[in-house]
């Protein structure tokens, strides 16, 4: 709204209107404005919610070892991180934009999912909220509107990086090619020629339906990090300022990569393909991050508000989406670790528990999970009937020790992920 407002400014030669024509302007101001909105709007909001008694029940409060109850602490505080990503972006942000059309899609429609997940929790007292076939409906869902609108939008190509070499020197310079055209290639991190076609899958077949098998595996591949992403950001939720301070972290490292991809430059200098109006992206996700960073003041331990399926499910599709329009999403595995391990530890248990009760055993991997729940749980209180694989380490550790050494493994994860640009 204020781009287009300003865009009119500027021609009419207002001073200062040009400002919002810069990328870095806007992307500093919808960081600034989605932290204060997330601060301010936040405190107002957690109120409300204390007035309304719209309080988490569900939570265990044994298992925290520290005698640090999570009952009766609001819930439903992902509606603050939607409403501070959605404000800044409509302000500044340009809406003609495919890509910011995809982003805030992306978040009102998996806010709407995790939001009647949370009402159900909290105003039907049903501890398991939607069926969880409704929330994989819904992810499958966005995972082909977003992979099909990239297959069929016009707006959506890229110059690709080409490598050439000097007839004399011999020396390799990268060019990017000088027509735009759509593609079903994305960027492969270790390898010197790092971008990979999904069509060279489909060698056996002819080139034009290669190509269109090509698209057809990326649609796939969009579903599955949607709903992977999406579910490990969810589990990884569960404690005092994990999920957001992971978040903030993966979100800033895709500012990153989005921004190198939008700059072409930058883009020549790293060897990536060149994105045609990615640079929305920055706007959109410096409000991410800020909106995140101001929900921290209030999710910090000991959390004054939680965010539900409302904010974890959100911020999941978000970081997934985002990856895969600036073609990183095989870079999802190392950047997003986290939330992968946390997804594992569940199946791992889910499976080991299931083939033992089978053979008549009652066993188990780790102590509790999704993984950080394994720290955390004392000894005395397992099972005296159930084997465990994993009883390391026998020390209880603090709920805000773990949250932050998550965080610095997400910290390094992010480094490696930036340092793939450069190692092939």
């Amino acid at each position: 709204m204020l781009y287009n407002l300003f865009e009119y400014l500027h021609e009419l030669d207002v001073p200062g209107a040009g400002m919002f024509a810069y990328v870095s302007f806007r992307s500093l101001m919808a960081v600034i404005i989605s932290l204060l909105v997330s601060t301010v709007f936040g405190s107002h909001f957690i109120t409300y919610l204390r007035k309304k008694q719209i309080t988490e029940t569900q939570r265990d409060a044994a298992i925290d070892p520290f005698g640090v109850t999570k009952q009766h602490v609001p819930s439903m505080g992902g509606v603050i991180i939607i409403v501070s990503i959605l404000l800044p972006c409509l302000l500044l942000g340009r809406l003609d934009n495919i890509y910011m059309q995809l982003m805030l899609i992306t978040t009102v429609w998996l806010g709407a999912l995790g939001f009647a997940d949370d009402y159900i929790k909290i105003f039907h007292r049903n501890k398991e909220g939607l069926h969880g076939w409704c929330k994989i409906v819904g992810q499958v869902g966005l995972g082909l509107i977003v992979g099909l609108t990239l297959y069929l939008s016009p707006d959506v190509v890229i110059k690709e990086n080409i490598e050439v070499a000097d007839s004399i020197s011999g020396k390799v310079e990268v060019v990017h090619q000088s027509e735009a055209q759509k593609v079903t290639k994305t960027t492969i991190p270790f390898v010197k020629n790092n971008n990979f076609d999904y069509a060279d899958l489909l060698w056996f077949l002819d080139d034009e339906l290669a190509q269109t098998g090509g698209w057809i595996l990326f649609v796939i591949v969009t579903v599955l990090v949607v709903t992977a992403v999406s579910n490990g950001a969810n589990l990884n939720d569960g404690m005092d300022g994990m999920a957001a301070g992971n978040s903030v972290i993966i979100g800033a490292t895709l500012g990153i990569l989005a921004y190198v991809s939008s700059h072409v430059v930058y883009a020549r200098y790293l060897n990536l393909m060149f994105i045609p109006g990615s640079e929305e992206l920055v706007v959109f996700i410096c409000a991410f991050v800020g909106a995140l960073i101001g929900f921290l003041w209030y999710n910090a331990y000991p959390a004054q508000v939680f965010m539900g399926d409302t904010g974890s499910l959100t911020i999941g599709g978000v970081i997934a989406v985002f990856a895969i329009i600036i073609h990183k999403e095989l870079l999802i595995p190392l950047l997003c670790g986290v939330f992968l391990v946390e997804n594992l530890s569940v199946i791992m248990q889910v499976r080991y528990f299931k083939t033992g009760k089978q053979k008549g055993v009652k066993r188990r991997i780790f102590k509790r999970t999704p993984i950080h729940d394994h720290f955390r749980t004392p000894i005395q209180s397992l099972d005296p009937e159930c084997r465990y694989l994993v009883t390391k380490p026998t020390a209880v550790f603090h709920e805000s020790k773990i949250t932050v050494r998550f965080w610095i493994v997400t910290i390094v994860l992010a480094a490696l992920t930036i340092i793939t640009l450069k190692i092939r």
